[in-house]
């Protein structure tokens, strides 16, 4: 198996874990919140979730395409990431952001945020993203801002689709776009005289 079928059966493992222990703990729904900002009615809720979810998602992917182009940092951290991207299939990065998504919020909002709040949640969402690297604390820091966005969501909503919506959106497009772009300039030999 792949390198990255390890890391979508440690997902979805994390998954199902988080899940029971959300259960467990408060004999409830880990993808409901038990005290949401706003009383929907249960389709209502996961819609406006979803909706929120994929607007926050597609302008989070939209943000690092805009940062790649514009921003050193940007670009260092792209370059930092694409190795792992680069060796992925098509397959791999839908199984992949899929299960990352579906685990990760189960554990960082569907079970830590009723209990440790909104910031600590977002908090140790980025620090557990650290990479190797110079880059690493701009990650942990984008990665703490993306933990806040995603459990306004769930906490505004009281649902966890939408934050697993927007999870998945940004891990599967920012992961193509890792595996397809090149942030390196290509190089001409002479200036550009002859080629």
């Amino acid at each position: 198996m792949l390198r990255w079928g390890h890391f979508a059966l440690a997902y979805a493992f994390l998954g199902a874990l988080s899940a029971v222990v959300a259960v467990v703990l408060r004999a409830g729904s880990p993808f409901s919140h038990p005290e949401p900002l706003l009383s929907l009615a249960e389709p209502a809720r996961h819609t406006y979730s979803v909706m929120m979810g994929l607007t926050v998602g597609a302008l989070i992917v939209m943000s690092t395409r805009l940062s790649v182009a514009r921003f050193e940092w940007a670009r260092r951290l792209h370059r930092e990431l694409r190795p792992v991207a680069r060796v992925m299939s098509t397959q791999g990065i839908v199984a992949l952001a899929l299960l990352s998504a579906l685990g990760e919020e189960l554990l960082f909002r569907g079970l830590l945020q009723p209990w440790i709040g909104i910031l600590l949640q977002a908090v140790l969402f980025g620090f557990l993203h650290q990479v190797r690297g110079p880059s690493r604390f701009v990650w942990m820091a984008w990665a703490t801002a993306v933990g806040l966005l995603l459990g306004s969501i769930f906490q505004i909503t009281g649902s966890l689709l939408g934050p697993i919506a927007a999870h998945a959106l940004v891990n599967g497009l920012n992961l193509a776009y890792l595996k397809s772009h090149d942030p390196t300039p290509a190089r001409r030999a002479l200036g550009g005289l002859l080629g």
